[in-house]
């Protein structure tokens, strides 16, 4: 036998993956690397971005966090540096699997694309739970070995079937939730007091098309290209700020169901590709807009 055949490979060491922004100014290159180097960091990768119109600057940066200082302090100190060069900052630690819940209705193939792609490897993160307002998903849901809970919603009963999901998420120590063709609006009240990100796939090339229907909609304006739209969500309906896009071109022979046929693909993979770049720490958001890093 190969002896090296016995040599297990060594464990991946966690880096800290910091993004900042704020008032551009020279030397913030310098001095975000100069700040590494002085506490014992090595750099991984490095990505920044001027926003010329307002004059603000981004940056996302990656390194191996070689002192003696813990992850948990290292960020702190990197907070409080950031603070002094005028930039606001989120640290965060790579490899680190979030748990996340999935919303859904009855339109499936979102739910099953990631919860494939997650097995698969591809998502960074422990799909913990599914939501539903209807039953039709619980035995997909069991046999994936997924809990799911059935929490029906109506005009009526929305404030009440809120705070139990509320208290489903707090209880399973949720930290993103996807809504995957979930077909409710999430209330503002529900928003701030879940105080984590919620990422939405609207089928639609926002902002046309806002709301319900929107391949209907789109059948009719004669359009010659759909798309769908990974958006954060925000009280604001279909108006949070966008993550990633998908398009397909179309012609007058397609109808309505070819349209939705098409746009199910697309949204399949524009969810999953904005759900990886936020597990990744890619995506920062400022004002209703982001810039998502390569």
């Amino acid at each position: 036998m190969d002896p090296t055949s016995l040599i297990m490979p060594s464990p991946i060491t966690p880096n800290l993956v910091a993004l900042l922004h704020g008032p551009d100014q020279k030397g913030l290159v310098s001095k975000v690397a100069g700040w590494i180097f002085d506490n014992a960091g090595n750099i991984i990768h490095a990505d920044q971005h001027r926003d010329q119109e307002e004059g603000v600057f981004f940056q996302r940066v990656e390194w191996a966090n070689e002192g003696e200082l813990s992850h948990d302090a290292a960020a702190t100190a990197f907070h409080q540096f950031a603070e002094s060069i005028g930039m606001q900052s989120i640290v965060a630690v790579s490899g680190q699997r979030p748990k996340i819940a999935i919303f859904v209705s009855k339109f499936d193939h979102c739910y099953h694309d990631l919860i494939l792609r997650w097995k698969a490897g591809e998502l960074d993160c422990d799909i913990s739970l599914i939501v539903s307002n209807h039953e039709d998903l619980r035995a997909a849901s069991e046999s994936y070995g997924i809990p799911f809970h059935h929490i029906p919603v109506t005009k009526d009963t929305k404030p009440a079937a809120e705070a139990e999901q509320l208290a489903l998420l707090r209880d399973h120590g949720i930290e993103l939730v996807v809504l995957a063709r979930y077909m409710q609006v999430l209330s503002a009240d529900f928003l701030v007091q879940f105080g984590h990100p919620v990422i939405n796939i609207h089928h639609s090339f926002l902002p046309a098309f806002v709301g319900a229907r929107p391949y209907h909609q789109a059948y009719r304006r004669g359009v010659k290209v759909i798309g769908a739209t990974a958006h954060y969500v925000t009280e604001d309906l279909d108006q949070g700020p966008i993550i990633h896009q998908g398009v397909a071109n179309v012609t007058h022979r397609h109808s309505i169901a070819a349209l939705i046929q098409k746009g199910r693909d697309l949204e399949k993979m524009t969810l999953s590709q904005a759900v990886r770049w936020h597990l990744e720490n890619r995506v920062l958001v400022y004002g209703n807009k982001t810039v998502v890093f390569d």
